[in-house]
């Protein structure tokens, strides 16, 4: 054949392939993938003809068109459509659309899997070398019942952790500061991955610097310290002297964590996912939020810009508080990057291994210390809003002089003015054995369900206050795993800043017992929020607080006379009246539309079936063809138009989407 007739008839064919797929998927009314489309329709342009042929006759093709050919080609050309749409509609019932991913997307998700499967076979390798594996088959084992037993496994732990990456050292991290869910062993030995993680090498981390800040290193610096001061998961801190003669430290991140740190909480995720969605457990505590927030939390803490935006608001908060005795490093301008941070160098040492440090300052100092941490951190959260996240006694810097600083501040967490207010009243509830007004401050914090139980609520919440705030020394982490499992026990949901201020406490908690060991968190928080009460309820604060509600109120009260005054003009005279206006919502109109339309596309293919079937009966007539008659043809293309609108309605079923 030709070469030109043979790409005349492959463009034809493209073109029919197209016009074909373009009607099937308007015809079906739903989104349908184009490559199931195309393939369906293939398949019956393929198909139909031959079965056709088998049915009818095909009449002979001559130099003119005949009835019989125009018939033959319109019968062919509904047949393909229909069969192309039954085949859309039988993949969709038995392979859902999405269900299986593109070419493109299996290619890249094969690639995903097998990077993943290498890191799977790497974290047990990493587990048997330490002597894991037997703890991964889900058996108890008995045999840990010494503390020397337990010790022992909690350093393979850590070691294991330090092994797997900046990922994984920062979920030790987290664990550490679960003092409710693991033995005081493991809380011990993971508390050191907080500044014990080894060290890069200073070449690596030198070439980083250099990268960040664009230039030599002797530009910047007269000189820096080749040995790290500490070296976290994500990043390490040198000692350094600026060309100005101040003082700074260099936190510099690890080369290429970037891409480990984005796989290894892809397979967090995903286990998380699969133990919210197989165990009660892991969906009461809302497993797959809390990983995804651990998640979204150390991306934003790879980004040192950000760390450099929180120093600045947290240094500000504080100096609008007045808190002279708490520091927090400043950002060298010109100097900080998303790999790089650059920041002058406070005086002390970490309560880590500030001991000779603070028995020098003596218990009163230390209690004071204590007292003023936590003051600070009180005025955090309910005053400027943006608070400390991650204050374990690594982050926490003790001077000579008895001041403290604030370090890594990396994760902040930020509350607005709503949850602040709700966040005081609850403190405040609980200070003074309000348990009505703690558990309706408790509600405003939380998502809460369509049904609960109020009463029963505020009766929890009352014997919480009274075995934590009934006198003695209290356990802070006990008190607060306590109202984390009442929380879950009415099915509230926390939102992620309000998790992150119970985080915070619970890890201040641990902190301020480096500082004083016989600090009590609850019985201070408790006084401290009836002193802010107090101050509340004070006359000249309460003047202001008064002016600033009416302030607020005065648009309102304004308008409230006239107002009134038409309600009642209008209900002496007769003429009031309520509206209802039904379906005023957007989403209800839709329902109703969308079941109209379903319903009424249900009884068209049925009458339209009913109808061809009753006309394919009737004999006689007037005749097209030597064999078919006008009620025939009339039949064929009713059962053409039942079985589209048929199929339209099944693959609308079978989708569950909108039409």
């Amino acid at each position: 054949m030709h070469p030109v007739l043979v790409l005349t008839a492959a463009i034809l064919y493209v073109l029919t392939v197209a016009l074909f797929t373009l009607v099937v998927r308007r015809l079906l009314g739903v989104r349908v993938s184009l490559l199931r489309a195309v393939v369906a329709t293939l398949v019956a342009l393929a198909v139909t003809r031959p079965v056709l042929d088998a049915l009818v006759a095909e009449p002979e093709v001559g130099t003119t068109v005949t009835t019989e050919a125009l018939l033959y080609v319109a019968l062919l050309g509904a047949a393909t459509f229909v069969v192309a749409m039954v085949l859309v509609v039988a993949a969709e019932v038995l392979v859902p659309d999405g269900s299986i991913p593109g070419p493109i997307d299996l290619w890249r998700g094969g690639r995903s899997r097998l990077s993943r499967s290498g890191r799977y076979l790497e974290i047990l390798r990493i587990a048997w070398r330490h002597g894991l594996s037997r703890f991964l088959r889900g058996r108890r084992h008995l045999a840990l019942g010494s503390v020397a037993e337990r010790r022992d496994l909690a350093r393979s732990l850590r070691r294991a952790l330090e092994d797997g990456g900046v990922t994984f050292v920062k979920l030790g991290q987290q664990l550490s500061t679960r003092q409710d869910l693991l033995p005081p062993e493991f809380v011990e030995e993971l508390a050191l991955l907080q500044d014990q993680a080894a060290p890069v090498g200073w070449e690596l981390a030198a070439a980083r610097i250099r990268t960040e800040i664009g230039h030599d290193l002797g530009k910047t610096f007269v000189e820096i310290d080749e040995q790290p001061l500490a070296s976290a998961s994500v990043a390490q801190v040198h000692a350094a002297r600026l060309a100005s003669g101040e003082s700074v430290v260099v936190k510099v991140q690890r080369p290429e964590i970037e891409h480990d740190v984005e796989r290894d909480l892809d397979i967090l995720v995903r286990l998380a996912s699969v133990l919210d969605a197989r165990t009660d457990w892991g969906r009461s505590i809302g497993l797959r939020d809390l990983a995804e927030g651990f998640a979204a939390a150390l991306t934003e803490e790879l980004d040192f810009t950000v760390e450099r935006d929180n120093m600045r608001g947290v240094a500000a908060a504080l100096e609008r508080a007045g808190s002279d005795g708490i520091r927090v490093p400043t950002p060298v301008p010109g100097l900080c990057t998303a790999r790089v941070l650059v920041m002058d160098r406070l005086d002390g040492v970490p309560l880590t291994g500030a001991e000779h440090t603070l028995a020098r300052l003596g218990p009163d100092v230390r209690a004071q210390l204590a007292g003023t941490l936590l003051q600070t951190v009180m005025d955090q959260l309910l005053e400027s809003g943006i608070f400390h996240v991650d204050l374990h006694p690594g982050n926490v810097l003790v001077a000579d002089d008895g001041t403290l600083g604030m370090l890594d501040l990396g994760s902040v967490g930020r509350l607005g003015a709503q949850t602040r207010r709700a966040m005081g009243q609850f403190l405040a509830g609980v200070g003074t054995g309000d348990s009505m007004a703690a558990a309706d401050a408790l509600l405003e914090l939380v998502e809460r369900p369509e049904e609960i139980d109020e009463r029963a609520l505020e009766q929890a919440i009352g014997v919480l206050i009274l075995r934590y705030t009934s006198g003695g020394p209290t356990d802070g982490t006990a008190a607060f795993a306590s109202l984390f499992t009442l929380i879950n026990a009415f099915r509230l949901g926390v939102p992620p800043e309000v998790a992150a201020v119970f985080r915070a406490m619970a890890t201040l908690d641990g902190t301020l017992r480096a500082l004083d060991p016989g600090y009590d968190l609850v019985s201070e928080a408790k006084a401290m929020s009836r002193a802010r009460l107090t101050g509340i309820s004070d006359p000249s604060r309460l003047r202001e607080t008064v002016e600033q509600e009416l302030t607020a109120l005065l648009p309102i009260v304004r308008r409230l006379p006239h107002r009134i005054d038409r309600l009642a003009d209008a209900a002496e005279h007769g003429r009031l009246n309520a509206n209802v206006r039904l379906l005023a919502d957007p989403r209800d109109r839709r329902m109703v539309t969308n079941l109209v339309h379903r319903s009424l596309l249900t009884v068209l293919a049925a009458t339209t079936g009913l109808m061809s079937v009753v006309l394919f009966t009737v004999r006689g007539g007037p005749m097209v063809t030597d064999e078919a008659s006008v009620y025939t043809v009339l039949a064929t293309g009713l059962f053409v138009v039942s079985v589209v609108l048929g199929l339209r309605v099944l693959i609308i079923v079978f989708r569950r989407e909108e039409p």
